[in-house]
This record gives structure tokens, C-alpha cells and sequence, in this order.
């Protein structure tokens, strides 16, 4: 009993990444070069636009078309309240270092988010959910009008606005049975119906109410759908991208600001970008040591082209 309440009073006291933008924030921008493939294909299990309320039918917004490729370019697929759709991809998503695939939804802003579990898979039947926490009201229901802090909300896709990627690492799910998390062939995006009625309330890993934005009586109902953006992937060879980033080292990493970076690698280097989360380019160049000096305390990502391939490394400096 008293381990379980310290775990209680440690889950309440938890706080997560900000809202885009801001320092310490993980999301992710679509145009990051981090991204190296979307999703080519979808199935969608619709929801009901009102759960509460049948007789409204179902969510209709979109169709599954508008889940793959890039975020922003083909529009949404609406799941309505419970609803879930399916996503597969040209390649199978690998365990690499750091985050391994992110998920857009098209809020249009920072607050009024609507969430969705993440389940992954390596045979398109055992699927597996990512651990989710929710720290938001669980008495006051959110309505049309609802904010909420993204600061409160971990591994729950739709914590950022539209065009910004809530992303999740394979990492988290090492040793579950039934899956390779070097081999991810689907990912399953399950609503979160965001009621705080019981009946129709969903939970996150610590038994806590989800509370998102209920009741939203219409065809758009539910989680939007935009994309699934891969940033490790398995070669067609079997072996993982992780395997082909041993042949490039980036060192010190983590770097102190105003420190030198450098990278060796086993191929002829081409040339180097480092971006931001939000895709901006913070340095190119076509040498094998990067100068730091002006560069802000963060989470980059580092391009580095070779004469064979190219290879994606996060950097974090602090």
C-alpha cells in the first residue's frame, strides 16, 4: 500500500515536454529533416461522432488517403469517439537512438487537443500500447472551449498543434512479448474518448481519466489523423538503421555549449546539417568538426551525408 501511494504521489507530480515552440519541448516539425519516409497506407474503424448519442452516426471527415504521406499535405481522417485507424509503411520502423516515428493531428492551436492512444505491432495482430500518463482535470470536463497543458500529458498522440509531431521512442516498449521493436510493421491510433462520464471514459497506464475536449457532435468528431513521419527504419537488407549508424560516431554527445562536435565515419564524408526540432538548418558544412560557439542549449538533429548513405543522429546540447 505505501509503495503504491508513493507511486501515485510521484505520477501526479510528474510534468512533461511543453507546447512547440517552447524550450524543452519535443515536438517535432514536419519539415525536420529527421523525417526519411510517412505512411503509405491506412484502414480506418470510425467512431461515433457523439458516443453518448448514436443516433448522430458516425465520424466522416476524410478518408484513410488523407493519413498518409506528409503531415499538412493531404488532410485528415476523422476517428470519431473510439475510433482507430491502422497505418503501415513502405518500410518497417526500426529502434534507433532516440525518438523512431512521430504522429500529427491538425490542432489549431496549443491548448484545445485531441488525444489518441499509440499502439505498435510487428505482425498487424499483437499490437502493443505505448504507457500513457494524463495529469489534466479529472473533474471539470473539457468542452468545445477546452485548454489543455501540454506539460500534463505524456505519450498520448495530439499533445501538439497542427504541423508539430507528438513523437514516440521503440525503446519504451523493449522485451514486450509478441513484438520486434527493430521490425514495426503497423502503428494503431485509438481515439481517446475524452469523457469524464464513466461509461464512456478512457484511462491512461495509471488509472487516471483522460479528459480531452467531449462532446464534439460532429462529422470531424475525434482525433484528427494527419500523419505518421518515420525517422528509423529497417533496411531492406533486415539489418536496422541502428545497425548502419555505427559506421558514423558523433562525439561528445551530450556537448556543452560553445564545445566543438565532431564526427568520424567509416565513409567519405559528404557533408553535414544540423537542424533544430522545428527544421531549421543551424549549420552545414562539409567538415568533419562542427563549432558550437552561439549555438542555444537544446535537441538537434544531425544530417550526416556520405559517399554511400546518409545517417540521422540526435544531438543534445546543454
Amino acid at each position: 500500500m505505501i509503495i503504491l501511494f508513493l507511486v501515485s504521489l510521484i505520477s501526479k507530480a510528474q510534468t512533461y515536454a511543453p507546447a512547440a515552440g517552447l524550450l524543452g519541448t519535443s515536438a517535432m516539425f514536419k519539415d525536420s529533416s529527421a523525417f526519411i519516409n510517412w505512411a503509405v497506407a491506412c484502414r480506418v474503424a470510425r467512431g461515433y461522432q457523439d458516443i453518448s448519442n448514436p443516433s448522430l452516426g458516425f465520424a466522416a471527415v476524410g478518408d484513410t488517403s488523407m493519413a498518409t504521406g506528409k503531415a499538412q499535405i493531404n488532410g485528415i481522417l476523422s476517428l470519431g469517439d473510439g475510433g482507430s485507424a491502422v497505418c503501415t509503411f513502405k518500410k518497417p520502423i526500426a529502434n534507433g537512438i532516440g525518438y523512431d516515428f512521430a504522429v500529427f493531428e491538425n490542432s489549431f492551436n496549443d491548448t484545445f487537443l485531441e488525444l489518441a492512444f499509440v499502439e505498435v505491432s510487428s505482425d498487424g495482430f499483437n499490437f502493443i500500447r505505448f504507457p500513457s500518463h494524463s495529469l489534466s482535470d479529472t473533474v471539470n470536463q473539457y468542452g468545445n472551449a477546452a485548454i489543455l497543458d501540454p506539460t500534463k500529458i505524456n505519450n498520448l498522440a495530439g499533445k501538439y498543434r497542427g504541423g508539430y509531431g507528438t513523437p514516440f521512442d521503440l525503446q519504451e516498449l523493449a522485451g514486450r512479448p509478441n513484438l520486434n521493436i527493430n521490425a514495426v510493421t503497423h502503428v494503431m491510433i485509438v481515439d481517446v474518448v475524452g469523457s469524464l462520464v464513466k461509461a464512456y471514459a478512457t484511462y491512461d497506464s495509471f488509472g487516471n481519466k483522460i479528459n480531452d475536449p467531449w462532446t464534439t457532435p460532429f462529422p470531424s468528431s475525434g482525433f484528427d489523423l494527419d500523419a505518421i513521419g518515420v525517422i528509423n527504419e529497417s533496411l531492406s537488407s533486415g539489418f536496422t538503421k541502428s545497425v548502419k549508424e555505427n559506421t558514423v560516431y558523433v562525439y561528445p554527445n551530450p556537448v556543452l555549449q560553445n564545445d566543438i562536435l565532431k564526427i568520424k565515419s567509416f565513409k567519405d564524408l559528404i557533408s553535414i546539417e544540423l537542424t533544430d526540432l522545428n527544421g531549421n538548418l543551424i549549420v552545414s558544412a562539409t567538415t568533419s568538426v562542427i563549432d558550437l560557439a552561439g549555438i542555444n542549449a537544446g535537441i538537434y538533429f544531425l544530417k550526416i551525408n556520405t559517399s554511400e548513405d546518409f545517417v540521422i543522429k540526435k544531438v543534445v546540447i546543454f
